[in-house]
């Protein structure tokens, strides 16, 4: 327990906030581009910015890899139709990963039906061979806001 605390301690200790962080910039442009990829379809740009180890949890607990996911988007099974954060935060808790956390109001198509849901997200990105690639996404659906 005490060298969980002290390596915790560490890595707050050498954590470098978001707005001062030289990779920022690079990170939001790459996720830019990374919802432009997933609304397009395009299995290009899906194959460029998704790493090779991608996992991606849905908010219905369905998970993909990167070959499973960049079928589905290139098919046009699940269509993103809408994608607007309403909370977005970076970290960089250690060198070559940024971990972006937050609020999105997505809409997507899929099977005949339509999400349009906010969903609380964690989204994990990694620096491979000097380009930001997405490596995780975990989320889930918020309940509506009551009056």
């Amino acid at each position: 327990m005490k060298t969980l605390l002290a390596t915790l301690s560490l890595l707050f200790a050498f954590q470098v906030h978001a707005e001062d962080h030289p990779s920022l910039a690079a990170v939001q442009a790459a996720d830019k581009a990374r919802i432009a990829a997933m609304q397009s379809g395009d299995r290009e740009k899906l194959d460029a910015i998704f790493s090779v180890d991608l996992r991606y949890a849905h908010s219905n607990g369905i998970v993909d890899t990167k070959t499973s996911f960049i079928d589905i988007l290139s098919a046009g099974k699940t269509k993103y139709v809408g994608y607007d954060y309403e909370e977005q935060n970076f970290t960089f808790p250690a060198p070559g990963i940024a971990l972006m956390t937050g609020h999105a109001h997505i809409k997507a198509e899929a099977d005949g039906k339509v999400m349009d849901a906010v969903l609380s997200f964690l989204a994990v990105w990694r620096e491979e061979k000097g380009q930001w690639r997405f490596l995780a996404w975990q989320s889930c659906k918020l309940p509506p806001a009551t009056k």
